[in-house]
């Protein structure tokens, strides 16, 4: 930016009127708005023919709106289009929105229209009255800010809406759910090195199977989440290109030459991002396939925490009838009616937190499908549903951390004796004395009820090479 705005005064926010109602007026005539709102005639009319669930436009999507304004009103100046007044009202008022000041005028639903243009005008017309405020003018009077001609000059609500999606994407990702999904990794690589020697019975289809050890199977979950943070990353890259100078259709008709393109400048200088113009806004605007991208990458790091919390469950299960070989924190009651006993929680939880992303994932495909020529229009639902999976595993990544992950302990004799009393350990005799002959000892173990070394002595394995053979630990690295 070349040119300085002016400072303002300051104006402490909210609305004193003395009056319930007061009238503002769109190109379909004259609204009644409730006068300690700053939203004006559109939001009225969405708030009404709208009003479908409970499920509210996520606020995340308002401030990046907000910014978005703030970008363009600063582009505008810079161009001589805007006057510095106005524009550093836009500025000012901008900043209270996407400071969460103002987060109790933006209550549109999400089932709206598909391009999630009431959103926009909700933003425009709460900014621009503001601003209005800001300038000491009456609320409600278009003037000297209008929501249309000031507060969305070069901008389509078929540009800024997507441009906001991706701009809310990246933040909640980046500052809510990777770092969540990275301390979660962390906490499970240190158990996973805390227990690396610590052996118990590996299972296939459930049943038993070869020893490994703790440690083994918990890098494993490890690397599963590098796998996710690696295509969480991927992801990302597509919703750093943003659709804003492609105006209504994309060709970016009433936008001055260059407009979108400064307006991205801006915005990668505010927060630091290195957002980039889409290379082709008509790809932009008329799909949501880099959303999809952010959205698949959110269900296949849900597929990996059910993984790890399916396995902790049945490893816990029990105490004494079950599995019972991980210890899991106390940390409620687990019946109502049955005294002392404690569930898994966290990780059921966590599993029913990855069931409602798996359905998020499915609606926003269904949604990405939706770009009917030149624009999409179920927007709203998808990003409700992209920033709803955030949430979820942000949330649930931490609690499963702090709730269940460090205070998980193993109970080294529950494996010990798993170890002992499984027979597929008989694998490890299958290159000395062939495979039927100890597939005779397995069986004779299992009907006789027998140790399996007791059951390999009997069919005539010295037990001298039995134990030098069948050695629990050393099966856990026979490379090594």
């Amino acid at each position: 930016m070349t040119v300085s705005l002016p400072d303002l005064p300051h104006v402490p926010l909210g609305l004193h009127a003395t009056e319930v109602m007061r009238i503002e007026r769109d190109v379909l005539g004259e609204v009644e708005v409730p006068a300690h709102r700053y939203w004006g005639a559109q939001t009225q009319r969405s708030l009404l023919h709208f009003s479908i669930g409970d499920d509210r436009m996520p606020i995340e999507v308002c401030h990046a709106l907000a910014l978005i304004k703030r970008a363009a009103a600063v582009v505008n100046a810079d161009r001589g289009l805007l006057a510095l007044d106005v524009a550093a009202a836009i500025v000012g008022a901008a900043d209270d929105v996407v400071a969460g000041q103002l987060d109790g005028e933006f209550p549109l639903f999400v089932w709206q229209t598909g391009s999630g243009t009431q959103t926009n005008m909700n933003v425009n017309e709460v900014t621009a009255n503001r601003a209005i405020q800001l300038l000491g003018g009456i609320v409600g009077s278009k003037s000297p800010v209008h929501p249309n001609d000031h507060v969305n000059k070069g901008q389509s609500s078929n540009d800024a809406f997507p441009t906001a999606m991706h701009l809310a994407t990246a933040k909640a990702v980046q500052q809510r759910l990777l770092p969540a999904v990275r301390a979660l990794r962390d906490a499970i690589d240190r158990k996973a090195r805390e227990w690396v020697d610590v052996v118990k019975l590996g299972r296939t289809h459930l049943q038993d199977a070869m020893p490994v050890t703790v440690g083994q199977e918990w890098s494993g979950y490890v690397a599963q989440f590098d796998d996710a943070i690696e295509q969480l990353n991927r992801a990302l890259t597509g919703v750093m290109r943003l659709a804003i100078g492609g105006t209504a259709v994309g060709t970016g008709v009433t936008a001055p030459v260059g407009f979108g393109d400064d307006v991205v400048a801006e915005l990668a200088r505010v927060t630091g991002q290195p957002f980039t113009p889409a290379p082709n806004r008509f790809a932009a605007m008329s799909a949501m396939d880099d959303l999809v991208r952010v959205s698949a990458a959110l269900r296949g790091l849900a597929l990996v925490l059910f993984k790890i919390a399916n396995d902790v469950r049945w490893s816990a299960s029990g105490p004494r009838a079950g599995l019972g070989e991980l210890v899991l924190p106390s940390n409620e009651p687990g019946s109502s009616i049955m005294p002392g006993k404690v569930n898994p929680t966290q990780a059921e939880a966590m599993m029913m937190v990855c069931v409602q992303v798996i359905g998020n994932d499915a609606a926003t495909a269904m949604a990405g499908a939706e770009g009917n020529f030149q624009l999409n229009v179920f927007q709203p639902v998808a990003i409700r549903n992209v920033l709803h999976s955030i949430g979820l595993l942000s949330d649930v990544c931490g609690r499963f951390r702090v709730y269940l992950v460090e205070g998980a302990t193993v109970n080294r004799e529950q494996m010990r004796a798993n170890v002992e009393r499984s027979v597929m350990l008989v694998t490890a005799l299958v290159p000395t004395i062939g495979y039927d002959r100890a597939a005779a000892i397995a069986h004779l173990a299992i009907h006789d009820d027998l140790t399996l070394r007791d059951a390999a002595i009997r069919c005539g394995v010295e037990a001298a090479e039995f134990d030098r053979i069948v050695d629990p630990i050393r099966l856990t690295t026979p490379d090594g």
